[in-house]
């Protein structure tokens, strides 16, 4: 159940990021971004009112943490989808996805089995070689920047946000996911205000963010119910391979070439995936 649970929110989040950076590119990183957290807390909120949950201050306050990772996640990881390639930056943002929450997992005591770790150690190098940028110009166009800065801002974020949300019992329910999205909003604000960043909605493009917003509330809830059944560590390995759904999108759709150590890598991604699940 957990490895379904996170393929299903790493296919939503791998959407969301395709949509979100698609929109970005017209409607500016940051607005699209911001909408998409607005649209994220209305959704939310609908479920938190069939299933408000009885939660503590201590999940309150794990749900803020978790909202500040989550907004500073999306802002970067929108501003390097935006100014970058979405086969670049997206595979990069997963790696501090990874790392972190696997981190939290083991200082907590989870001790996951041989195969897991495996996977989780192979998953690494197969995310750092889906984000392998070509160093030359392809048809003569000259090179786009490769947003890896951003990426690696975008992975810790979203690393945080998977780390908080795992420390939220079941019996919370989602009023907590809910506080989660409503001060990610606040921080994508709060982010573009201190980097003298435009983050007011000035065009139509801008309320594409939505539909991001309404994809990634499902993948972020879909990700918490994974972590109530199983380990921390297993649920975010699994739930940051978004980036392989991200970048086949990018390759289909935009007809962003995927080179051959991206194809390495989304194969070794896949592999990750069946070791996790077997053990």
């Amino acid at each position: 159940m957990t490895v379904l649970l996170s393929l299903m929110a790493a296919a939503a989040y791998g959407l969301s990021d395709f949509n979100g950076g698609w929109f970005a590119k017209r409607g500016g990183p940051w607005a699209v971004s911001l909408l998409a957290q607005v649209s994220a807390t209305v959704v939310v909120l609908l479920v938190a009112l069939v299933d408000g949950g009885d939660p503590t201050r201590s999940d309150l306050l794990w749900a803020v943490v978790a909202g500040v990772g989550n907004g500073f996640g999306t802002a970067f990881l929108y501003r390097g989808l935006a100014s970058g390639r979405m086969g670049v930056v997206a595979p990069v943002s997963g790696v501090g996805a990874v790392v972190v929450p696997v981190a939290a997992g083991v200082l907590t005591g989870e001790r996951p089995g041989a195969l897991v770790w495996t996977g989780v150690l192979l998953a690494l190098p197969a995310i750092w070689l889906v984000s392998r940028e070509p160093t030359t110009a392809v048809d003569g166009a000259p090179p786009r920047g490769s947003g890896v800065l951003d990426g690696i801002l975008a992975g810790l974020g979203f690393g945080a946000l998977f780390a908080a949300l795992a420390q939220i019992p079941e019996e919370a329910g989602f009023l907590p996911l809910a506080v989660s999205v409503a001060v990610a909003s606040a921080t994508i604000i709060l982010v573009a205000i201190v980097l003298r960043q435009d983050w007011v909605p000035r065009s139509g493009w801008a309320f594409g963010g939505a539909i991001s917003g309404v994809l990634g509330a499902l993948a972020t809830g879909l990700f918490q119910v994974a972590s109530y059944h199983g380990y921390l560590s297993v649920a975010a390995v699994i739930t940051s391979l978004y980036p392989a759904f991200t970048v086949l999108l990018a390759a289909l759709v935009l007809r962003e070439r995927v080179h051959a150590a991206q194809g390495v890598g989304l194969a070794m991604c896949a592999t990750a995936v069946a070791l996790v699940a077997a053990g």
